[in-house]
């Protein structure tokens, strides 16, 4: 089955990992089918706080995460800086952010993340501001 890998991260600290083939931003649900195995997961966008796109769903342990952009690369939308609930921060760019909507897309400025993107759901952030 095609479909993009996936984290789901709740609010509440639960997560699901796998493939989703449904995940639209302005519908209240979506499927994830487990990556290890079982029946697919209905995913409601009112319980999360983002989906992250992945490359891998194990990520490298040895990584360390970084909230600054890659001077050498050009930067593509634009930068934000967003402070969850929980006191995660994630910087990046977006092309898609306008304050009231239920959520946004934002890549991540570091460039080696296992994260390729995510939709951050608005109502689980704490603060959200251009840089």
């Amino acid at each position: 089955m095609a479909g993009n890998k996936g984290v789901a991260r709740y609010r509440d600290g639960r997560m699901v990992k796998g493939l989703t083939t449904d995940f639209l931003p302005n519908r209240d649900f979506f499927h994830v089918a487990p990556d290890e195995g079982g029946n697919p997961v209905t995913v409601r966008h009112g319980e999360l706080k983002a989906i992250f796109f992945v490359r891998d769903y194990e990520g490298d342990a040895t990584h360390r995460p970084t909230n600054e952009f890659d001077s050498s690369r050009p930067v593509v939308g634009r930068k934000l800086r967003v402070v969850f609930e929980d006191g995660e921060v994630i910087v990046g760019t977006t092309q898609g952010y306008q304050p009231g909507r239920p959520g946004f897309f934002i890549v991540p400025a570091d460039t080696s993340s296992n994260s390729e993107r995510c939709y951050v759901l608005a109502a689980a952030t704490k603060e959200v501001a251009w840089l």
